[in-house]
C-alpha cells in the first residue's frame, strides 16, 4: 500500500458558507412554495424546498480542519483515495470516510496520555472516553514517545533484571500505518517489548569474562550498565526493521530504567561489596608493601639501625599491621633493650 498525498484546494471556508446559503434559500424556497400551495397553486417548490431541507446538510460532512502536522486518511466506500497532510481548512467528497483504527488506544506516556497514567500495561485501551469523531480519525505526525513497562529479563548469564526504555518515534507513511497493520500502535508497542527481549538476553548486566556481545566470536566488554549507549542503539535499529512495514519511523531509544530484579538485587549488591573491599584492600596492602620497603632502604642507606633478618621480619610484620589495620595502632613503647 503506497501513501497517495492529496492536493485539495482549501476552498472549505468558501463551501461553508455556500452550504449555508443553500440551506436558508432552502428555507425560503419551502415557505414559498407553502405560500403558493395555500393560493391553490402547484406544490413543485414546496416539495424542492422540503427535500432539500432534508439533504441540505450533507456537504455539511465533507468539511475537514487539520492542524499542523496532522494527517487525515480517506476512504471512498471502501476504497483508498488518499491522505490530507497540510494543515487548513478542506472541503472533500461528503461521502469519504476517514479512518484511524488506533484512534482510541492509549499508549503509555505519549502524546495522547489521559490523566498520565504510565503505571500497569504499556498500552490500554480506553474505549470510555468521550473522544469527538472527527478528531479521533485524525492521525498525529508529531513525534510521541512510547515508554513502555518495566520488563522481567534473563540476561546472557541467566540474572534476572527489570529494564524499561522510552521510544521516541512518528508516523511516516500513513497509509501503511492503517492498512498494512491492524493498529499501528499496538503493533509498535509490542514490537519494542520483543526488540528489548532479544537485545538484553545478549548482554551481561555488569561485564563479565567470555562473553562475546558482538557476534564476532570474540570475548568484549560489552554489558547492560556500562553499554547503555550502544544497548540503545541496537534496541532502535531492532524496533525499526519491525515496524517498517508499519509506516513509522523509530527516532530513538533510550533506557530509562535498569535494575536486578529484587529476588536477587540483595545478593549481586553483597557482591558488589565484596568486590570493592577485595579492591580497597589490595590498593591498601600495595601502599603498605611499598611503605615498608621505603622504609627499610632509608633505614639502611642513613645506617640509622643494624637489623637482622629476625628484626626485619618482626619490624614488617608490625609495619604492615599498622598500615593495613582498619583502625588507629595503639603501639607498645619497648623502653628497654631490643635484645
Amino acid at each position: 500500500m503506497n501513501e497517495i498525498i492529496l492536493s485539495n484546494k482549501k476552498n472549505g471556508m468558501s463551501m461553508l458558507f455556500l452550504t449555508i446559503a443553500l440551506y436558508l434559500l432552502g428555507g425560503v424556497i419551502t415557505v414559498i412554495g407553502g405560500m403558493i400551495v395555500a393560493d391553490g397553486g402547484l406544490p413543485i417548490l414546496l416539495i424542492i424546498g422540503i427535500i432539500w431541507l432534508f439533504v441540505g446538510w450533507i456537504p455539511f460532512c465533507g468539511l475537514k480542519v487539520l492542524k499542523p502536522q496532522e494527517a487525515l486518511v480517506l476512504t471512498l466506500f471502501g476504497k483508498y483515495i488518499g491522505t490530507l497532510k497540510e494543515d487548513g481548512f478542506y472541503f472533500v467528497n461528503p461521502f469519504c470516510s476517514a479512518i484511524n483504527p488506533a484512534a482510541k488506544t492509549k499508549l503509555g506516556q505519549s502524546s495522547d496520555v489521559n490523566g498520565g497514567n504510565t503505571k500497569g500495561l504499556s498500552l490500554s485501551l480506553k474505549t470510555d472516553i468521550a473522544i469527538p469523531e472527527e478528531t479521533s480519525k485524525k492521525i498525529s505526525l508529531k513525534i510521541m514517545t512510547l515508554s513502555n513497562s518495566r520488563q522481567k529479563i534473563n540476561d546472557c548469564l541467566g540474572n534476572p533484571i527489570e529494564i524499561s526504555v522510552a521510544v521516541m518515534w512518528r508516523v511516516t507513511d500513513t497509509a501503511k500505518a492503517v492498512f498494512n497493520v491492524d493498529n499501528y500502535k499496538e503493533f509498535l508497542s509490542l514490537q519494542c517489548d520483543s526488540a528489548v527481549r532479544n537485545i538484553v538476553k545478549i548482554y551481561p548486566y555488569d561485564v563479565a569474562p567470555n562473553v562475546d556481545t558482538t557476534g564476532d566470536g570474540l570475548a568484549d566488554e560489552g554489558s547492560l550498565r556500562g553499554s547503555s549507549e550502544i544497548v540503545a542503539a541496537r534496541i532502535r535499529d531492532e524496533i525499526q526493521a519491525r515496524v517498517e512495514e508499519a509506516g513509522l519511523e523509530i527516532i530513538e531509544a533510550r533506557i530509562t530504567y535498569l535494575a536486578y530484579a529484587p529476588e536477587i538485587a540483595a545478593v549481586m549488591l553483597q557482591r558488589q561489596q565484596a568486590s570493592a573491599i577485595i579492591d580497597a584492600r589490595k590498593m591498601i596492602v600495595d601502599g603498605a608493601v611499598g611503605m615498608v620497603e621505603m622504609a627499610l632502604e632509608r633505614l639502611n642507606e642513613n645506617e640509622v639501625v643494624e637489623l637482622d633478618e629476625e628484626r626485619k621480619a618482626a619490624m614488617v610484620s608490625n609495619l604492615l599491621v599498622v598500615l593495613c589495620g582498619n583502625h588507629d595502632a595503639t603501639p607498645i613503647v619497648n623502653t628497654g633493650s631490643l635484645y
